[in-house]
């Protein structure tokens, strides 16, 4: 069954949405050696980053171990980032779980500081699309920052539910980490078909977002979440220059040199898309601690495997091989 259309939007937040143009950046969260949040070294990250030229901060979200935080340092993280932004760049906020505590988390990004959400699938259930549509209604009705929806594993959305939530007060976009191009398409053109009024965002949100991006930037996709800024902004800023600017042999380099080596290595691993990150960060100066379960650390050989894709990487982009990022 199609879901009924909630009624049309009065104001879409536009300051959130006119601000994420550029690369966006979804830092780890970092532990100290006994566990704990390690708030200093997660400030000096996010600082690193935003000083690289990120255009916005994800926060807490999925390579931010959002699955792996209580409630308190979910807070603490995002008050940490927002921060260290200053208005800089706007702070996106993870937000997940069942109805109410994704409510609560958005309520907590936003007592912090944080300029929007990125809501993450409901846990475990596998809901149908007016359920679906009625838990990111009510969650974007919770609290005043403006919510993109993230598509992946339980959260997979028909055309017509994503033109209902683009027309939805408080949702400005979708991040699609399924990598269906043929539903993507689809939906592009329903939301332009039915909400043609409704400037709503779309983001590339799969792993290693450059690989695809030539793909999604042909649907005219141009936002993607960059897992490799983390831990080698360089590279990830020469790419980003050279897909916008149509610099197909930069662009063709990158992805033969080091993305898709890259994605291979990480195929390699439960669990990479998050603890690879994680592991590239220290292998380029700053300790941001292991990841927390259930997740698990990689396997030492592909750890070096890792270190010397990163120092070729820096070398197709003309940066010398070392630990400062």
């Amino acid at each position: 069954m199609t879901p009924a259309p909630p009624p049309a939007a009065a104001g879409k937040h536009p300051h959130l949405a006119d601000r994420l143009d550029g690369l966006l950046f979804f830092p780890v969260t970092a532990y100290a050696p006994d566990g704990a949040l390690d708030l200093t070294a997660f400030r000096a990250h996010v600082r690193a980053g935003i000083d690289a030229g990120a255009a916005a901060v994800f926060a807490c979200c999925g390579t931010g171990e959002f699955h792996a935080l209580t409630p308190e340092e979910f807070a603490d993280c995002v008050a940490a980032a927002v921060e260290e932004a200053a208005g800089r760049v706007p702070v996106v906020a993870g937000a997940g779980y069942g109805t109410a505590l994704a409510a609560r988390f958005a309520r907590l990004a936003h007592e912090a500081g944080a300029d929007g959400l990125l809501a993450m699938p409901p846990y475990l259930v596998v809901a149908g699309q007016e359920g679906l549509l009625r838990h990111y209604t009510e969650l974007a009705a919770a609290t005043p920052p403006p919510v993109i929806v993230y598509q992946r594993d339980n959260a997979v959305f028909a055309p017509a539910t994503v033109a209902a939530l683009a027309r939805t007060e408080g949702i400005i976009g979708l991040k699609d980490g399924i990598g269906d191009l043929d539903l993507m398409q689809r939906i592009i053109s329903t939301v332009r078909t039915e909400a043609p009024d409704e400037d709503f965002l779309y983001f590339n949100g799969l792993p290693t977002a450059e690989l695809t991006g030539p793909a999604y930037l042909g649907l005219g996709v141009r936002l993607y979440s960059s897992a490799v800024f983390a831990f080698a902004p360089e590279v990830a800023v020469a790419f980003h220059r050279a897909l916008t600017c149509g610099d197909d042999d930069t662009v063709q380099r990158l992805t033969d040199g080091f993305y898709r080596p890259l994605v291979e290595l990480r195929n390699q691993g439960r669990g990479y898309a998050v603890s690879l990150v994680k592991a590239g960060v220290r292998l380029r100066g700053l300790d941001v601690g292991e990841v927390r379960p259930p997740l698990g650390e990689p396997d030492p050989g592909h750890l070096t495997e890792l270190a010397e894709l990163i120092d070729h990487g820096l070398a197709l982009v003309g940066h010398p091989a070392g630990t400062d990022a």
